[in-house]
């Protein structure tokens, strides 16, 4: 029985999949699972037999535990892959204090009622730990061979400036040889003269980027460029002008777009230029409204099986 979702274009082997399989949305408001009762594990086991890949996106705003990895490894196929999004703290974004290792909230520059925590509100020994115990538990994802990447998603705030480029030199090591990819939401990075130079500190660094469809409105570009021979990852986010910089929704509202056949099928060629300079590809829908995610994410599986047959 062949992967589900996965396409041999040449010498790459392309992934399809989303960036969330446990959005309420899609568990509560949509009948795409079998049934409304299914337990965490026959929803990821569900899901896993129609997909080979999913962007593990809770890991964004609360650290994994090595049982959680555990779990997903044990809850899902062999040939399934997981890409798991970076934790808030460690790429400069504000995050709930709640969500600290409850020793570090100890060690908080300032004390402790801080209603949000950002990096540099730990002493740089208790971030470095942070980073230390984010990797270790991923452990069982590496171990399995389930581990796809770690996604870095940066700030609009986090532009390219000297100690920005620091911080991306410090991720080789922090990293421990894990494979990680940066998405940039500033448009700077990829602007002009800077894009040159942002693409030759990836490719040093061993980082792959993020290639981005976003509403018109972000400012973000479509840039078909690798970083690494063996890895490009690319991110769909719809393109949804009047939700990008909306306040007090939801972030599957902010992403409330259902790609058309047309739309998609621009990402036939992409895909197939990112295939000749990868030999993997992990494409994501990140428009995770109810089925949106997952209906678009099956069609575009579709439409790469018809280009490789």
């Amino acid at each position: 029985m062949s992967d589900p979702a996965v396409v041999d274009l040449g010498r790459s082997r392309v992934l399809v999949g989303t960036c969330s399989w446990t959005d309420p949305t899609l568990v509560k408001e949509t009948a795409w699972y079998p049934k409304r009762s299914m337990s965490a594990a026959e929803r990821l086991a569900y899901y896993a037999g129609q997909f080979s890949l999913v962007e593990a996106d809770a890991t964004y705003y609360r650290p994994p535990s090595r049982e959680l990895a555990r779990s997903w490894v044990e809850r899902s196929p062999e040939h399934f892959s997981f890409d798991v999004k970076a934790y808030g703290l460690l790429t400069g974004h504000p995050v709930d204090p709640v969500t600290l290792w409850p020793d570090m909230k100890d060690v908080l520059v300032g004390g402790a009622g801080k209603a949000r925590v950002y990096a540099h509100d730990l002493p740089p020994e208790a971030l470095d730990e942070a980073w230390r115990r984010f990797v270790d538990a991923l452990a069982p994802l590496v171990a399995a061979g389930r581990l796809g990447a770690v996604l870095l998603q940066y700030p609009p705030w986090f532009g390219p400036k000297r100690a920005n480029r620091e911080e991306l030199a410090r991720l080789t090591e922090r990293l421990g040889g894990i494979p990680g990819c940066v998405e940039f939401r500033t448009p700077a990075w990829l602007s002009g003269d800077e894009r040159a130079r942002t693409l030759m500190l990836l490719r040093d660094l061993g980082l792959a980027m993020v290639v981005v469809d976003a509403p018109a409105s972000s400012g973000l570009e479509t840039v078909l460029e690798t970083t690494r021979e063996d890895l490009a990852v690319a991110r769909l986010h719809g393109r949804a002008d009047d939700t990008w910089r909306a306040r007090n929704v939801t972030a599957a509202e902010r992403f409330r777009y259902l790609y058309s056949e047309a739309e998609l099928a621009q990402w036939v060629p992409r895909a197939r230029a990112l295939a000749e300079r990868a030999s993997r590809v992990h494409l994501l829908m990140n428009n995770c409204y109810q089925d949106y995610g997952v209906r678009n994410a099956a069609q575009l599986a579709r439409m790469l099986g018809e280009l490789a047959s």
